[in-house]
């Protein structure tokens, strides 16, 4: 379609790099750096979100980004979440502010963020289809679309409903293609029959395609050593068929350099090399334990301040590791320290609100309450 990026790489404004803890606290110099090397190479699609960094990414995307390149030399898409609204004035509301603290004057895309079961009748409720035409009407928006987190069935449903939708972002990864709960295989066959383009996020599942099992690096890098783990994810999702871009959540310069030097001359992965993305996903799904991709959207209004996915991080970690050999590793040590700040996993007061939100559908409380038995 006309508004395809040249390259398919995008920078995802999620996991941004930090001065702190505080996910908010941007290292807004090194975030410049970046974005000088992006758009030098060549590439333009840049993706924010209201909630990202908390609440500061766009605030950031203005200061890395749109006070520093002219408007038309790059395109920029941001989110209308369901949870940060309940009326039709309060759309309005996140809209404006989102144009504010971006300063772009308008978005080249717009979403409606993270449709699932739980949000979808919101949507609708709301007439956010409708007003998202209208956006694009005032000249506001050039390209609605949304992203999707549900069943194959669900998305067949809204494309038919909603014809007028442009484009659809879907989490999309080698690990994913045949999962039951992801259904990143489906989905995609589902967008592809509507005629939409796809917009692909979690190719690298939040790290966890960079950080594989040693048997599965092997298999790369004895085909070949010079690419990177991660860049066999991000190329994966990138060689599929209408696939428009593909989102990586760059969180210092040494991933920007990374992704940018095998996708500024990006080629198509061969049927070989895809066979062999299927047997790593095999090797992984036989040793992870928690599916988390670190989205953090967990996080923002956990009451006890919890940090959810760097636990289920370390557990996992910890499953890989032989424990009945070690019988201690650095991840207890590296838990005690995140608790000294943080709500221990043992604090959950099983409140739900974390499970509302999460794109995965995790059973996050039952995944806290092996945490805690594990580290505590």
């Amino acid at each position: 379609m006309y508004f395809r990026p040249e390259k398919k790489l995008g920078f995802g404004l999620m996991r941004l790099p930090q001065n702190s803890s505080n996910s908010a606290d941007v290292d807004v110099e090194q975030v410049k750096k970046m974005v000088d090397h992006f758009i030098a190479n060549g590439f333009t699609y840049f993706d924010t979100a209201w909630m990202y960094n908390g609440f500061n990414s766009e605030n950031v995307a203005k200061e890395a980004l749109v006070d520093r390149y002219p408007r038309e030399s790059f395109t920029l898409a941001t989110k209308l979440h369901a949870g940060f609204f309940n009326s039709l004035e309060d759309r309005d509301k996140v809209f404006n502010e989102q144009l504010r603290k971006t300063g772009a004057s308008y978005f080249d895309y717009y979403l409606l963020h993270g449709i699932e079961k739980g949000m979808i009748d919101k949507y609708e409720e709301f007439d956010c289809f409708n007003w998202l035409i209208e956006k694009k009407k005032q000249g506001l928006v050039r390209h609605i679309g949304f992203s999707f987190h549900d069943s194959p069935e669900m998305l067949d449903k809204i494309l038919t409903e909603h014809p007028e939708m442009e484009f659809v972002q879907l989490q999309l990864n080698y690990l994913d293609w045949e999962s039951p709960w992801i259904q990143a295989r489906r989905n995609y066959e589902v967008t592809c029959k509507h005629q939409k383009p796809v917009i692909v996020m979690e190719p690298v599942k939040g790290g966890t395609l960079a950080r594989i099992p040693e048997e599965a690096e092997k298999i790369f890098r004895d085909y070949n050593p010079n690419m990177s783990i991660p860049s066999w994810a991000i190329r994966f999702a990138a060689s599929l068929p209408n696939v428009m871009v593909v989102l990586s959540g760059m969180s210092n310069m040494e991933q920007m350099i990374d992704n940018t030097s095998y996708m500024n001359e990006f080629q198509v992965i061969t049927f070989k090399e895809r066979l062999m993305c299927f047997d790593v996903a095999n090797i992984i799904n036989s040793q992870i334990a928690i599916p988390c991709t670190a989205c953090h959207y967990c996080t923002e209004g956990c009451p006890m301040n919890i940090c959810i996915p760097e636990y289920f991080s370390l557990y996992n970690e910890d499953m890989r590791e032989h424990l009945e050999e070690k019988g201690w590793t650095i991840n207890f040590s590296n838990y005690d320290n995140l608790t000294v700040t943080r709500g221990k996993a043992s604090d959950c007061i099983q409140c739900g609100q974390c499970e509302g939100v999460c794109p995965q559908h995790l059973t996050i409380i039952d995944y806290l309450q092996k945490v805690a038995e594990h580290f505590e």
